[in-house]
């Protein structure tokens, strides 16, 4: 059981920084914490792409943990995913906060018990519109704040067919089925990026045009939608923050 004292979370970082971001930000340790962040926390960085894990006997020790997006698939049976997935399964039973983004959010679904693959619809890159359940955020404060739909970017290929036994779909868009989803007062798992930054994201298109993993068209298209639009960052930073230190806020049930 943990002490009281002062909130403390880990991220598991399942990415390498990129140039971009480490001269821009200092990696993207830096960009979780500014987006999800409090003043007073403490922030502990474990590359687990690079398979730094926490200790199993400090995993007490945390309000709560946050698994970034990654290059990596989901449903990859690596070392450090494999893991990754136990603890996942670790962290359930011991019913901490574990929020999973984009490649997390696709690893919490795998890890307990549900089904990830490649998306029918190829790759979704850019600003796209969310439709929330906002019944299922019943418990959540200020929740007049939070409208039925918000924009968020995203950037990625693969999706949740079929999400665990006991989850609730919290949103969905018009490109995927499964955009947020949660377990209990513990799990939330989310598609898109909602730490990212619109520049962080036009750098990330570039880098996956020049290796060919996305044509020109597509990629200027991409760029284009961000350029007319604003992701709704403030306030998918209120859910997360709420989800993360305050209990109960998400009613799953």
């Amino acid at each position: 059981m943990k002490l009281t004292g002062e909130r403390r979370y880990a991220l598991l970082l399942a990415a390498r920084d990129s140039d971009y971001v480490k001269k821009t930000y200092g990696g993207y340790f830096n960009v979780f914490v500014a987006a999800f962040g409090e003043e007073g926390e403490r922030w502990d960085l474990f590359r687990v792409i690079d398979g730094e894990f926490p200790a199993m006997n400090e995993l007490y020790k945390y309000d709560g943990f946050v698994i970034s997006g990654s290059p990596h698939d989901a449903y990859g049976n690596d070392q450090w995913i494999l893991k990754l997935c136990f603890l996942v399964q670790t962290l359930d039973a011991m019913e901490k906060k574990v929020l999973g983004i984009c490649f997390g959010h696709q690893v919490l679904c795998r890890s307990l018990g549900g089904k990830v693959g490649r998306a029918p619809g190829g790759w979704d890159i850019g600003l796209r519109k969310v439709e929330i359940a906002k019944d299922l955020l019943v418990h959540m404060e200020e929740i007049e704040e939070i409208p039925s739909s918000l924009s968020i970017i995203e950037c990625h290929q693969d999706e949740i067919y079929e999400v665990p036994m006991g989850a609730d779909v919290i949103a969905f868009s018009e490109k995927t089925g499964v955009e947020m989803f949660g377990i209990g007062q513990h799990i939330l798992g989310i598609q898109g990026h909602p730490e990212y930054t619109k520049d962080i994201l036009f750098n990330l298109v570039d880098r996956l045009l020049n290796d060919n993993s996305i044509k020109r068209e597509f990629a200027e298209k991409a760029k284009l939608g961000l350029e007319r639009a604003e992701p709704d960052r403030k306030r998918w930073g209120k859910i997360c923050r709420n989800f993360l230190t305050r209990t109960p806020h998400f009613s799953f049930c």
